[in-house]
C-alpha cells in the first residue's frame, strides 16, 4: 500500500480493515516510538547517574515539571486528534481543519507560559517538587534549560497526536524516534566529552525535542494529514469545548501525575536522597514497560475514534476486546521478569547498595499489579476517544489522583518506607475496580446508542421507501 492515502482511502481502511490487522499495523510504530522515547528517558538517567545519587534524584525531581509540559501538550494534541479522528470518520473535513489549528496554536501559547513563569520563579519551584540541599543545584541547572523549550515540546506533542490519529503512525513514529536516538547519542556527549554534567543531559533533551517538532511539521504535509493553518484557528465555543473535553481526561492524567511524583519525592525526602532516586529510577522502568502499552493503545485510538464516528459500534467493541487480551498476556510476562530481575535492573542505573534495596521493594511490588494496567488503560482510551469526557477524567484521575497520592499520605504513617514502595500497586487495584465499574456503564450506554441509530436508519429507509411509491 502507498505511503499516503487521500481522506476516502483513509475511511476505507479504517471502517473495513479487520482488527487484529488494522491495530497491528497503527500500533506497531506507535510502539516503536514509545519504547524508543522511553528509553530514552532511562538514557537520560542511566548517564546522570553516573555524576552521583544527587544528580540522579534531580532528574527524579524535575520529572514533574516535564510532566506538566506533557500534560499541556497531551491537552492539546489528544483534545483536537480524538475529535479529529470523529470528525473525519463522519467526513466533516472543515471542522477537522479548525481543531487542527486551534489545538497546534493553543499548545505553543500554553508551552511559552510555562517557560516565562518557571524561569521567573526557578528556584521556589525546584524546593516545591521535593529538592533538598544537596539535590537544588542540580535542579535548578537541570529545568533551567529544559523550561526553554517548553513551546515546541508541547507543540510537538500535539503534531504526534495529530498526525496519529489521522491513521498514519509511521510519520509519527520517524518524527518522535528522530529525537529520541539523537538524545541518546548526545547525552554521553555533552555530559562526558564536553563535561557539563547534568546542564549536559538538559541540552541534549531540548534540541532532541526541536529536531522532532520540525520532522513532525514535515509530516504533516508529506503524509497528507489535515493541515494546520493560522486562518483555520477558531477559538469559538464550540472548537474549545471539543478540544477541552477531548483533552480533559489527559490533562488530568497527566497533572496529577505530576502532583503525585512531587507527592512521592516529599513522601520519600525524609529517607534521603537514595529513597528519591530509588524510587525515580523504578518509576524510569515501570515507565519503559508500561510504554509498549500505551503504543498499543495509541493504535486503538484511531480506530476506536473513526468506527465510532461512523457509527460502527461492533468494531469499537472488538477492538477493545482485542486489545484488553493482547495486552493483559504480555503485561502479566513483563510482571514476571520484572520482579525476578528487580534488583539488577534499578542496579543498572545506580550502583549504590541503599537505592539497590529501596528500589528492588518498590520494583516487585509494582510487579504485583502491573498486569491490570491493560484493562485500565485501553478503557480510559476508549473513553476518551469516544468523547465521554466525564467517565474518562474519572478514570484518568483515579490510577495517580484519587488512589496514588492518598495512598502516599496514609501508608507512610502506617509502614514507613515499605507504605511508599506499596503505594502505586494499592492504587492500581483500587483502579481496577473503578475501571470495571465505569465500563460496564459505558458500554449499556453505547448499546442504547446502537438501538436508537437502528431505529433511526431503519425509519429513513422507510420514509425513502414512502417517496420511492408515491
Amino acid at each position: 500500500m502507498r505511503n499516503t492515502m487521500t481522506q476516502d482511502e483513509k475511511y476505507k481502511m479504517m471502517t473495513e480493515m479487520p482488527i487484529p490487522s488494522l491495530i497491528g499495523r497503527l500500533a506497531v510504530p506507535t510502539i516503536i516510538s514509545m519504547l524508543i522515547t522511553s528509553f530514552y528517558n532511562m538514557a537520560d538517567t542511566f548517564f546522570v547517574g553516573r555524576i552521583g545519587t544527587s544528580a540522579t534524584a534531580a532528574v527524579g525531581v524535575a520529572f514533574p515539571l516535564m510532566a506538566v509540559i506533557q500534560a499541556l501538550g497531551f491537552f492539546c494534541g489528544h483534545g483536537s486528534g480524538n475529535s479529529i479522528s470523529r470528525k473525519l470518520g463522519s467526513k466533516e473535513t472543515g471542522t477537522a481543519e479548525q481543531l487542527a489549528a486551534t489545538g497546534f496554536f493553543m499548545a505553543i501559547f500554553l508551552g511559552l507560559a510555562v517557560t516565562v513563569l518557571g524561569l521567573v520563579f526557578l528556584k521556589p519551584l525546584c524546593l516545591i517538587l521535593g529538592s533538598t540541599d544537596t539535590i537544588l543545584p542540580y535542579t535548578e541547572k537541570y529545568l533551567g534549560i529544559i523550561l526553554l523549550g517548553a513551546p515546541y515540546m508541547t507543540a510537538q506533542l500535539v503534531l504526534n497526536n495529530q498526525i496519529r490519529f489521522q491513521g498514519n503512525a509511521v510519520y509519527s513514529m520517524i518524527g518522535i524516534t528522530t529525537g529520541a536516538v539523537l538524545n541518546i547519542a548526545l547525552d554521553p556527549l555533552f555530559i562526558f566529552v564536553f563535561h557539563m554534567g547534568i546542564a549536559g543531559a538538559a541540552f541534549a533533551t531540548i534540541m532532541s525535542q526541536f529536531v522532532s517538532f520540525v520532522m513532525l511539521l514535515v509530516g504533516i504535509r508529506i503524509s497528507k494529514c489535515i493541515p494546520i493553518r493560522f486562518r483555520n484557528i477558531k477559538l469559538n465555543k464550540e472548537r474549545l469545548s471539543e478540544i477541552v473535553g477531548g483533552g480533559l481526561p489527559s490533562l488530568f492524567r497527566q497533572g496529577l501525575g505530576s502532583v503525585a511524583t512531587m507527592t512521592l519525592n516529599l513522601a520519600a525526602n525524609p529517607y534521603g536522597d537514595a529513597a528519591i532516586a530509588a524510587m525515580s529510577i523504578v518509576s524510569r522502568i515501570t515507565m519503559f514497560a508500561g510504554s509498549a502499552l500505551i503504543g498499543f493503545g495509541q493504535g486503538f485510538q484511531p480506530v476506536c475514534g473513526f468506527n465510532y464516528g461512523a457509527k460502527k459500534f461492533g468494531r469499537v467493541r472488538e477492538a477493545l476486546w482485542f486489545c484488553v487480551k493482547v495486552s493483559t498476556v504480555l503485561l502479566f510476562i513483563l510482571a514476571i521478569v520484572g520482579a525476578l530481575l528487580s534488583g539488577s535492573l534499578v542496579g543498572i542505573f545506580r550502583d549504590d547498595p541503599e537505592v539497590i534495596r529501596i528500589g528492588t521493594t518498590a520494583l516487585r511490588f509494582q510487579c504485583l499489579s502491573f498486569t491490570l494496567n491493560g484493562w485500565i488503560i485501553m478503557n480510559n482510551m476508549m473513553m476518551q476517544t469516544m468523547g465521554k469526557t466525564g467517565y474518562a477524567t474519572l478514570l484518568a484521575s483515579a490510577r495517580q489522583g484519587l488512589f496514588f497520592i492518598p495512598a502516599l499520605l496514609i501508608l507512610p504513617r502506617l509502614f514507613g518506607l515499605l507504605g511508599i514502595q506499596m503505594a502505586q500497586a494499592v492504587a492500581d487495584s483500587l483502579t481496577f475496580v473503578v475501571t470495571t465499574v465505569i465500563y460496564v456503564l459505558v458500554m449499556k450506554g453505547m448499546r442504547q446508542e446502537e438501538e436508537e441509530y437502528r431505529c433511526a436508519c431503519k425509519q429513513e429507509r422507510n420514509d425513502i421507501y414512502c417517496k420511492s411509491i408515491k
